[in-house]
């Protein structure tokens, strides 16, 4: 509920201070006093842009400030705290425009971006403006209506959280499905490059090893020559040099004991000799397994041919990377199989999400087709306390593809002279028809959901008499259970009001300013016989006011 609104210099506004009532608040005055000025500064701290040329007085900024009382209400407590705004019990939206034009938002003292105002307080204030009736030709305010006669906020929100995911799961089938394509379009390729290097069957470094191998086969018999003739000078030739040690260290050990250096020396003969003779035994060995393999050799050289053809194809220069290549191949190979799987799981999700979307949907709109003729009964109704007798509302809903809100594409058609031919509310219906519809609807649908306080800017445009009075009822009857703020001009609502404001110009120093006032009773039965006969009203127009009022 919009507790105070506080405005300071705003226009040819010099500082105002209006306390509402939580019921019916009424406000009236001449044309041209104000009243929209009001208007547009509320409109302020709902979100909307600024305008320097607001500023009369560029001496001083100009300041807006509205205090709410939340109630309790979960929306707004859960806005707060989703963007860490302070949660206090009373909440105050403020918009401030300095005279070079920018503009600064606040809530609860936190600054704050317009996005932020206006989202907050589409859940604080409803804005019914003349022009606003437009709204009623929208697809999306037609559902709204609809699925708040029937209930189906619940339903709506478990619907869309499946939607979304069948949504989703439908974006990821077709990116599965196209990787698929790009694959299949260089599968056949893959599959000859890894039966290539499969078939050529390389181990870790064979390739690296296949060529030492090689270079020693090449060289086997000079190989075994050198180590021949090195075993024949050690063990096997005239003298060899093993058995020449042998006999030196002999000779010597006859003088050992007259030398005491010479026990060392011949020590280190014998380690000699022992070492020589490990040598030879090791060159024998090496020898016996050095053999030159004609048929090995043309093995290995067709081997490397056929590596190092497939090394120098895939730009590479070791085994190890040939076999990351053959690698990864088969690592997209497989890929295609485990896609395939991927998107036979994805295309049974794709239709359980879908099937329980539908269900979900068909719920839904069950239970607006259940709505649809008690709310024609009823807007029809009341169209004709309003004024508008011979005006019909049909409610259209058609199946469609599955959306957002469901399965259902709803149209409401109008005929405003029962001539049995409806058309889309935009078509057909007047500035003054599609007001009073408006207020029929939200009169309806304010019984069904917690709309927030609820502003109507001279709605009541193009009506008197009776239908007036009705529209006053009705005002009357939403006001019982949330706050009303009404713009009027009509004598009839103005007599329903609990609190009554007027609005006027008066001269303050020099110059013209917009003021307003709470009226009393006194004043209210003046205020409203001159709504009826003009600035001198009658003793009989004085005795209608007070009648309107009780």
């Amino acid at each position: 509920m919009l507790k105070k609104l506080f405005i300071q210099n705003y226009a040819i506004i010099d500082e105002i201070v209006i306390d509402f009532s939580s019921q019916l608040n009424i406000i009236t005055g001449e044309t041209g006093a104000g009243k929209s000025i009001l208007m547009g500064a509320l409109s302020l701290i709902l979100g909307e842009r600024a305008d320097s040329s607001v500023l009369v007085n560029t001496q001083k900024k100009c300041f807006i400030e509205g205090y709410f009382t939340i109630d309790g209400k979960a929306a707004v407590l859960n806005f707060l705290q989703e963007n860490d705004l302070d949660v206090e019990e009373e909440l105050v939206l403020r918009r401030e425009i300095a005279a070079n034009g920018k503009s600064r938002a606040f809530i609860n003292d936190t600054p704050a971006t317009l996005q932020q105002m206006k989202a907050l307080a589409s859940l604080l204030v409803d804005l019914h403006q003349q022009f606003d009736t437009l709204e009623l030709g929208d697809t999306d305010f037609q559902r709204e209506v609809m699925d708040a006669l029937a209930g189906t906020e619940n339903q709506l929100a478990a619907y869309r959280k499946i939607f979304h995911q069948w949504q989703s799961a439908g974006k990821e089938l077709t990116q599965l499905q196209e990787q698929k394509t790009a694959f299949n379009k260089e599968l056949d390729y893959h599959q000859f490059l890894f039966n290539e290097l499969s078939e050529l069957g390389l181990k870790e470094n064979e390739l690296e090893e296949l060529d030492k191998e090689l270079k020693l086969l090449s060289n086997a018999e000079g190989i075994k020559t050198t180590l021949s003739k090195v075993y024949f000078d050690l063990k096997e030739s005239e003298l060899p040099v093993v058995q020449l040690l042998k006999q030196l260290v002999n000779q010597m050990q006859g003088y050992a004991t007259y030398h005491p250096d010479l026990l060392e020396v011949i020590g280190r003969l014998q380690s000699s000799q022992i070492e020589l003779q490990d040598i030879s035994e090791e060159i024998e060995r090496i020898n016996d397994s050095v053999n030159y393999d004609e048929k090995r050799i043309e093995w290995i050289n067709q081997r490397l041919m056929d590596g190092y053809k497939l090394i120098k194809k895939h730009g590479v220069q070791t085994t190890h990377q040939l076999l990351e290549i053959q690698k990864g191949l088969e690592e997209k190979l497989q890929a295609v199989l485990n896609m395939d799987d991927s998107i036979a799981t994805k295309e049974k999700e794709l239709a359980r999400l879908f099937s329980e979307a539908n269900i979900l949907a068909d719920k839904i709109s069950v239970a607006r087709h259940l709505q649809s003729t008690p709310l024609e009964v009823k807007v029809n109704q009341l169209l004709g306390q309003v004024g508008m007798p011979n005006a019909q509302l049909k409610v259209e809903l058609k199946n469609a593809p599955l959306s957002n809100s469901g399965k259902d594409q709803i149209d409401f058609l109008f005929d405003a002279n029962k001539s049995n031919r409806f058309e889309t509310i935009r078509k057909v219906a007047s500035g003054g028809e599609l007001s009073r519809l408006m207020l029929c609807i939200k009169s309806l649908v304010a019984q069904s959901i917690d709309l927030p306080t609820m502003i109507f800017d001279e709605i009541d445009t193009g009506i008197s008499g009776e239908a007036a009075k009705q529209v006053g009822f009705i005002m009357k009857g939403l006001a019982n259970s949330r706050q009303i703020i009404c713009i009027t001009h009509q004598p009839q609502i103005a007599g329903k009001a609990n609190a009554h404001f007027f609005v006027y110009k008066e001269i303050k120093n020099d110059a013209v300013k917009t003021n307003i006032r709470l009226l009393n009773e006194d004043e209210r039965i003046t205020a409203i016989a001159r709504m009826l006969s003009g600035e001198k009203p009658t003793a009989a127009a004085m005795e209608n006011a007070r009648e309107m009022m009780n």
